[in-house]
C-alpha cells in the first residue's frame, strides 16, 4: 500500500534511536506522526525540525495512552520503545523485571489493544513491531530481554491471524546490534560503553532500519512483509557452548 493510502502514524521511543529516524522517515513521507516520549526537549527539537506531533509521555502511562489512542484514528503503529537490564536471570530482581515486561510488552500489548481495532473497522492499517535478534537467538545475561522480545515476536504472527480478512498488515524487525545511544543508557555513557559496543564495528545506523520500515509499509497492499531480520554484515548470531564441570557428580547417598 503506498505511503498516501495511509495519513496518520504512531511512533514510540521517538527521542533517540531507530524511533527517533523513523519519525524522521515517515514525516518526510507526508504522514502526520505522533512522536510518543518520556523526553519532552529531545521530543520538541524533531517536532521543530519535523513538523511531527510531540507527546511527553510514559509509555507505560496506560490512561494517557488510551486517551491519545481514541483521539486520532491511527494508520500506522510503530513499536520502538524498549529497555534493557541485561544480568544474568539468577541474579535478576523484581523491579528489573517489571521494568522490562512494562515497556517491552505490557505497552506493546496495549497500544496493540487500543489501535488495531480501528484499523480493522477501517479495513486499513499497518502495524510494525521493533523485537530483536534476542528474541530468536540466545545469548549471555539478557534472559528477561529474550523472554519480552520473543514475546512481542509472538504477538506481531498472532495479530495477523486475529486480523485476518482485513487489509491490515504486521511486520516484525528483528535488529542485531545497530549504532544508537541504547548502549549508553544501559551501560553508562562513557568511552568505555562506546568502545565496547560501537566504536571500531561496522554496524547499521538507525536511518537504515527506518529505510526497511518505509520498504515494508511502501509495498503493494497485496504485500505482507511479515518478518525482517537486520544484522551488521559482521555479526552471526547462535553459537554452541560445551563446558567441563567444576567437580564430579556426588555418588547418590547410601541408606
Amino acid at each position: 500500500m503506498p505511503f498516501s493510502d495511509y495519513r496518520t502514524a504512531l511512533v514510540t521511543g521517538a527521542s533517540s534511536g531507530i524511533g527517533l529516524a523513523v519519525v524522521e522517515r515517515l514525516a518526510r513521507e507526508g504522514l502526520q506522526v505522533h512522536a510518543l516520549a518520556r523526553s519532552a526537549d529531545p521530543l520538541k527539537a524533531l517536532a521543530e525540525r519535523t513538523g511531527c506531533i510531540p507527546h511527553a509521555v510514559d509509555v507505560r502511562d496506560l490512561p494517557a495512552i488510551t486517551k491519545l489512542a481514541g483521539s486520532v484514528e491511527f494508520d500506522i503503529l510503530v513499536n520502538c520503545a524498549g529497555v534493557d537490564r541485561p544480568k544474568k536471570f539468577l541474579q535478576a530482581d523484581a523491579e528489573d523485571i517489571e521494568l522490562l515486561l512494562d515497556v517491552n510488552l505490557r505497552a506493546v500489548l496495549h497500544l496493540c489493544r487500543l489501535v488495531v481495532p480501528g484499523m480493522v473497522a477501517r479495513d486499513r492499517g499497518h502495524v510494525v513491531n521493533i523485537t530483536s535478534i534476542a528474541g530468536a537467538y540466545n545469548f549471555g545475561g539478557n534472559s528477561t530481554y529474550h523472554a519480552t522480545k520473543a514475546a512481542v515476536s509472538m504477538l506481531s504472527r498472532q495479530l495477523r491471524i486475529d486480523a485476518f480478512g482485513k487489509r491490515v498488515r504486521v511486520t516484525e524487525v528483528c535488529p542485531g546490534r545497530v549504532a544508537t545511544d541504547i548502549f549508553a543508557h544501559v551501560h553508562g555513557d562513557s568511552a568505555a560503553t562506546r568502545a565496547a559496543f560501537i566504536e571500531g564495528f561496522e554496524l547499521p545506523a538507525p536511518e537504515d532500519i527506518a529505510d526497511a520500515i518505509a520498504f515494508a509499509i511502501a509495498a503493494p497492499v497485496a504485500v505482507n512483509i511479515g518478518h525482517i531480520e537486520i544484522t551488521p554484515t559482521l555479526q552471526v548470531p547462535g553459537g554452541l557452548s560445551t563446558v567441563r564441570p567444576e567437580r564430579p557428580a556426588s555418588p547418590p547417598a547410601v541408606t
